[in-house]
């Protein structure tokens, strides 16, 4: 392609898709994965697996685990009937797609119940205090009300008394440390939580060139706030609300955000979160960083300027019955998550192991339905994903400091994945996009190996119902000038976008039979040299394989992998990208244009939303693009190389122009 390599070009591309609009406003640290074995020094141990949410009516047990504190706002009893009676008569929705669930007359009861007995107990009127209170299996019980925590709103993004503990990280100075977080929890945080006491030592020395190896969290003091709960006492999570920003929008927009995170959870092994909402941050409503073994469930997370729920370098998780609604990136983000999956390092990671699973959660009206930079062996199941910009999204791309380079292992499946065509750039948009997406997208890889998307039904998203690009390795190098850092080793053309499989998916069709088709269902880049991909057992909208549409088409024979054709034989000598200049010259416009932050070039599309397949509209479209894309084949493209990857094989791609992308 005259005077681009293959490399700078899919990598510019990845730039063009996950850069954000803006930077954050704290510098992350440098993140580690947590230790897998359970914590034995606590009793019962911390992390090691998914902890068990306490039933509320064991909050008032005499021989209850840990200590329970009550936050309440005056009129919360008085909110607790009315919100228990609504439950009662009129019902509550947990998710959009979930049924009407009313209570019954004795559960209202008993309900009603405990709340009294939790209000004449009350404590505490703001929810900071009391988990500062907290230890060990301790747990803190919300009443019903909008909580907006005022003492933690008033304090300052950057006190002055805690820039000592700002440190350096691999994506740049003035980084916030974990002792930044715990000693200045509301800086950064509306409600913060620290799980360890600070270490006895000192951080080993990281720089924008260089970083140790994440395996294990180097320098971890003792327990002191695992073990926790955080939880509503309404019927439902609508009842306890977790504001950090303007009240008056209730669940929608604008935001007016006030402090960049809505709950921090930091190092908090076997935290429990249920049954309340958090919403109008101006990054991640739930942050859980660093964690082994967490549930969230039964939650609500609207409107975020980043993440509805952020998990990162966490290990052990489960997410579940929850909604979320209205972010700038997405509404659920497992990032730099624990390597557990084909690529593992076996002496950390003895066995392939899930790390982390989604489940059972409507995630909508987004930039993007769910995302995650090294989103390494995630399992989504169960889920709905509608109405946003694009829908699952994964990728090898670095973003903030992300370990796990590249991204493998994710399993999609059993999900409803459709009508992905929100005009996040529109005029009338309620949310602003912090990351630039096509438009349309059903299911995005972005340069992940060995993922698995089976038997999800895929429909209605009007560009692509999946797409499956590489973002290679090959780049400017350079060695780390610091002392034990690790050697940046790049491997080469073809180290990701390799094993992937599709199978089993029901495409353009809904799973009550309505035809909906997607623009095209399958479409991959035919990235040279990549192998192993594969799509096969698909059925389209007739209930047949030979009605799925794909870009490169299906092959004449089914079953086998032939150049030119989407392969279906995994293992086949031939199932080898072949490349396709076309295609790549369609993906650098795109680079261009978000470098020039530009969305009407007639090339890339990716911006302007797509028309309904098989309308003269989506016609007009596709001859227009593919016009212009074919007079810019063969052009020379001086595009510049932004990136370095930084420790191998587990470590950071680093992309100077989004370092500060979390």
């Amino acid at each position: 392609m005259g005077g681009t390599s293959r490399g700078s070009l899919v990598v510019v591309l990845a730039l063009a898709l996950l850069a954000p609009a803006a930077a954050l406003a704290h510098v992350e640290r440098t993140s580690y994965w947590p230790d897998p074995r359970p914590d034995a020094s606590v009793k019962p141990p911390a992390g090691g697996d998914v902890p068990k949410a306490r039933s509320l009516a064991s909050a008032l047990q005499r021989k209850q685990r840990g200590t329970t504190r009550v936050v309440c706002l005056p009129d919360s009893l008085a909110t607790a009937k009315a919100d228990i009676a609504a439950a009662r008569t009129k019902g509550y929705q947990l998710r959009p797609t979930a049924p009407v669930h009313h209570i019954t007359r004795t559960q209202a009861r008993t309900l009603l119940s405990i709340n009294r007995r939790l209000f004449a107990r009350c404590a505490f009127h703001e929810i900071q205090p009391a988990v500062t209170a907290s230890r060990n299996n301790d747990r803190v019980v919300i009443m019903p009300g909008v909580y907006t925590e005022p003492t933690a709103r008033a304090v300052p993004a950057f006190p002055k008394e805690c820039d000592q503990y700002r440190i350096t990280s691999e994506n740049g100075s003035g980084a916030v440390s974990y002792a930044y977080q715990f000693h200045c929890p509301n800086a950064q945080s509306l409600v913060g939580l620290a799980g360890h006491a600070l270490g006895p030592g000192q951080d080993p020395p990281v720089t924008p060139t260089g970083r140790p190896d994440p395996h294990g969290i180097p320098n971890l003091g003792p327990c002191i706030r695992c073990n926790m709960q955080i939880e509503g006492s309404g019927p439902s999570p609508d009842d306890v609300v977790l504001d950090a920003g303007r009240v008056e929008s209730g669940n929608g927009a604008p935001l007016g955000s006030k402090k960049d995170v809505g709950l921090r959870a930091d190092r908090a092994d076997g935290i429990v979160l249920r049954n309340f909402t958090v919403r109008h941050a101006a990054e991640h409503d739930v942050y859980i960083h660093e964690t082994d073994g967490y549930l969230v469930d039964h939650m609500k997370f609207f409107y975020a300027g980043e993440y509805g729920e952020l998990m990162f370098a966490s290990d052990h998780g489960l997410t579940q019955n929850c909604d979320a609604v209205g972010s700038g990136d997405s509404g659920i983000y497992p990032g730099g998550a624990a390597d557990t999956g084909t690529l593992r390092d076996t002496t950390f990671y003895p066995e392939f192991r899930l790390n982390q699973t989604i489940t059972h959660c409507d995630i909508h009206h987004n930039n993007m339905g769910t995302s995650g930079t090294m989103g390494n062996a995630v399992h989504y199941v169960e889920n709905n994903i509608y109405g946003n910009g694009a829908g699952f999204v994964t990728d090898s791309f670095y973003a903030g400091g992300h370990p796990g380079f590249p991204q493998d292992s994710t399993v999609y499946e059993r999900n409803r994945v459709y009508s992905n065509n929100f005009n996040v750039y529109g005029a009338d948009s309620d949310v602003k996009s912090a990351v630039a997406i096509p438009i349309g997208v059903g299911a995005l890889i972005a340069g992940g190996d060995d993922n698995v998307v089976r038997d999800n039904y895929i429909y209605d998203n009007w560009r692509r119902g999946t797409m499956l690009l590489a973002v290679p390795d090959v780049i400017a190098c350079a060695p780390s000038p610091d002392e034990g850092a690790p050697p940046c080793a790049p491997k080469g053309l073809t180290q990701t976008s390799n094993g992937n499989r599709y199978y089993n998916n029901v495409m353009g069709r809904s799973p009550d039979g309505e035809v909906m088709p997607n623009g095209v269902d399958f479409w991959w880049d035919q990235f040279p040299s990549n192998t192993g991909n594969c799509w096969y057992s698909n059925i389209g909208p007739d209930g047949t394989t030979g009605s799925v549409t794909a870009d490169p088409p299906t092959p004449p024979q089914e079953g086998t992998s032939i150049p030119g054709f989407l392969p279906e034989d995994c293992g086949a000598p031939t199932n080898v990208g072949t490349g396709n200049p076309q295609k790549e010259a369609v993906l650098v416009a795109c680079a261009a244009n978000f470098s020039n932050s530009s969305n009407d070039d007639p090339v890339c599309d990716w911006f302007q939303p797509p028309a309904e397949p098989g309308s003269p509209e989506a016609a007009r479209q596709k001859a227009q693009q593919q016009a212009a894309a074919q007079r810019l084949v063969g052009r020379a493209l001086n595009l510049p190389r932004f990136c370095e990857l930084v420790g191998g094989q587990g470590g950071t791609l680093t992309c100077g122009p989004f370092r500060d992308r979390v």
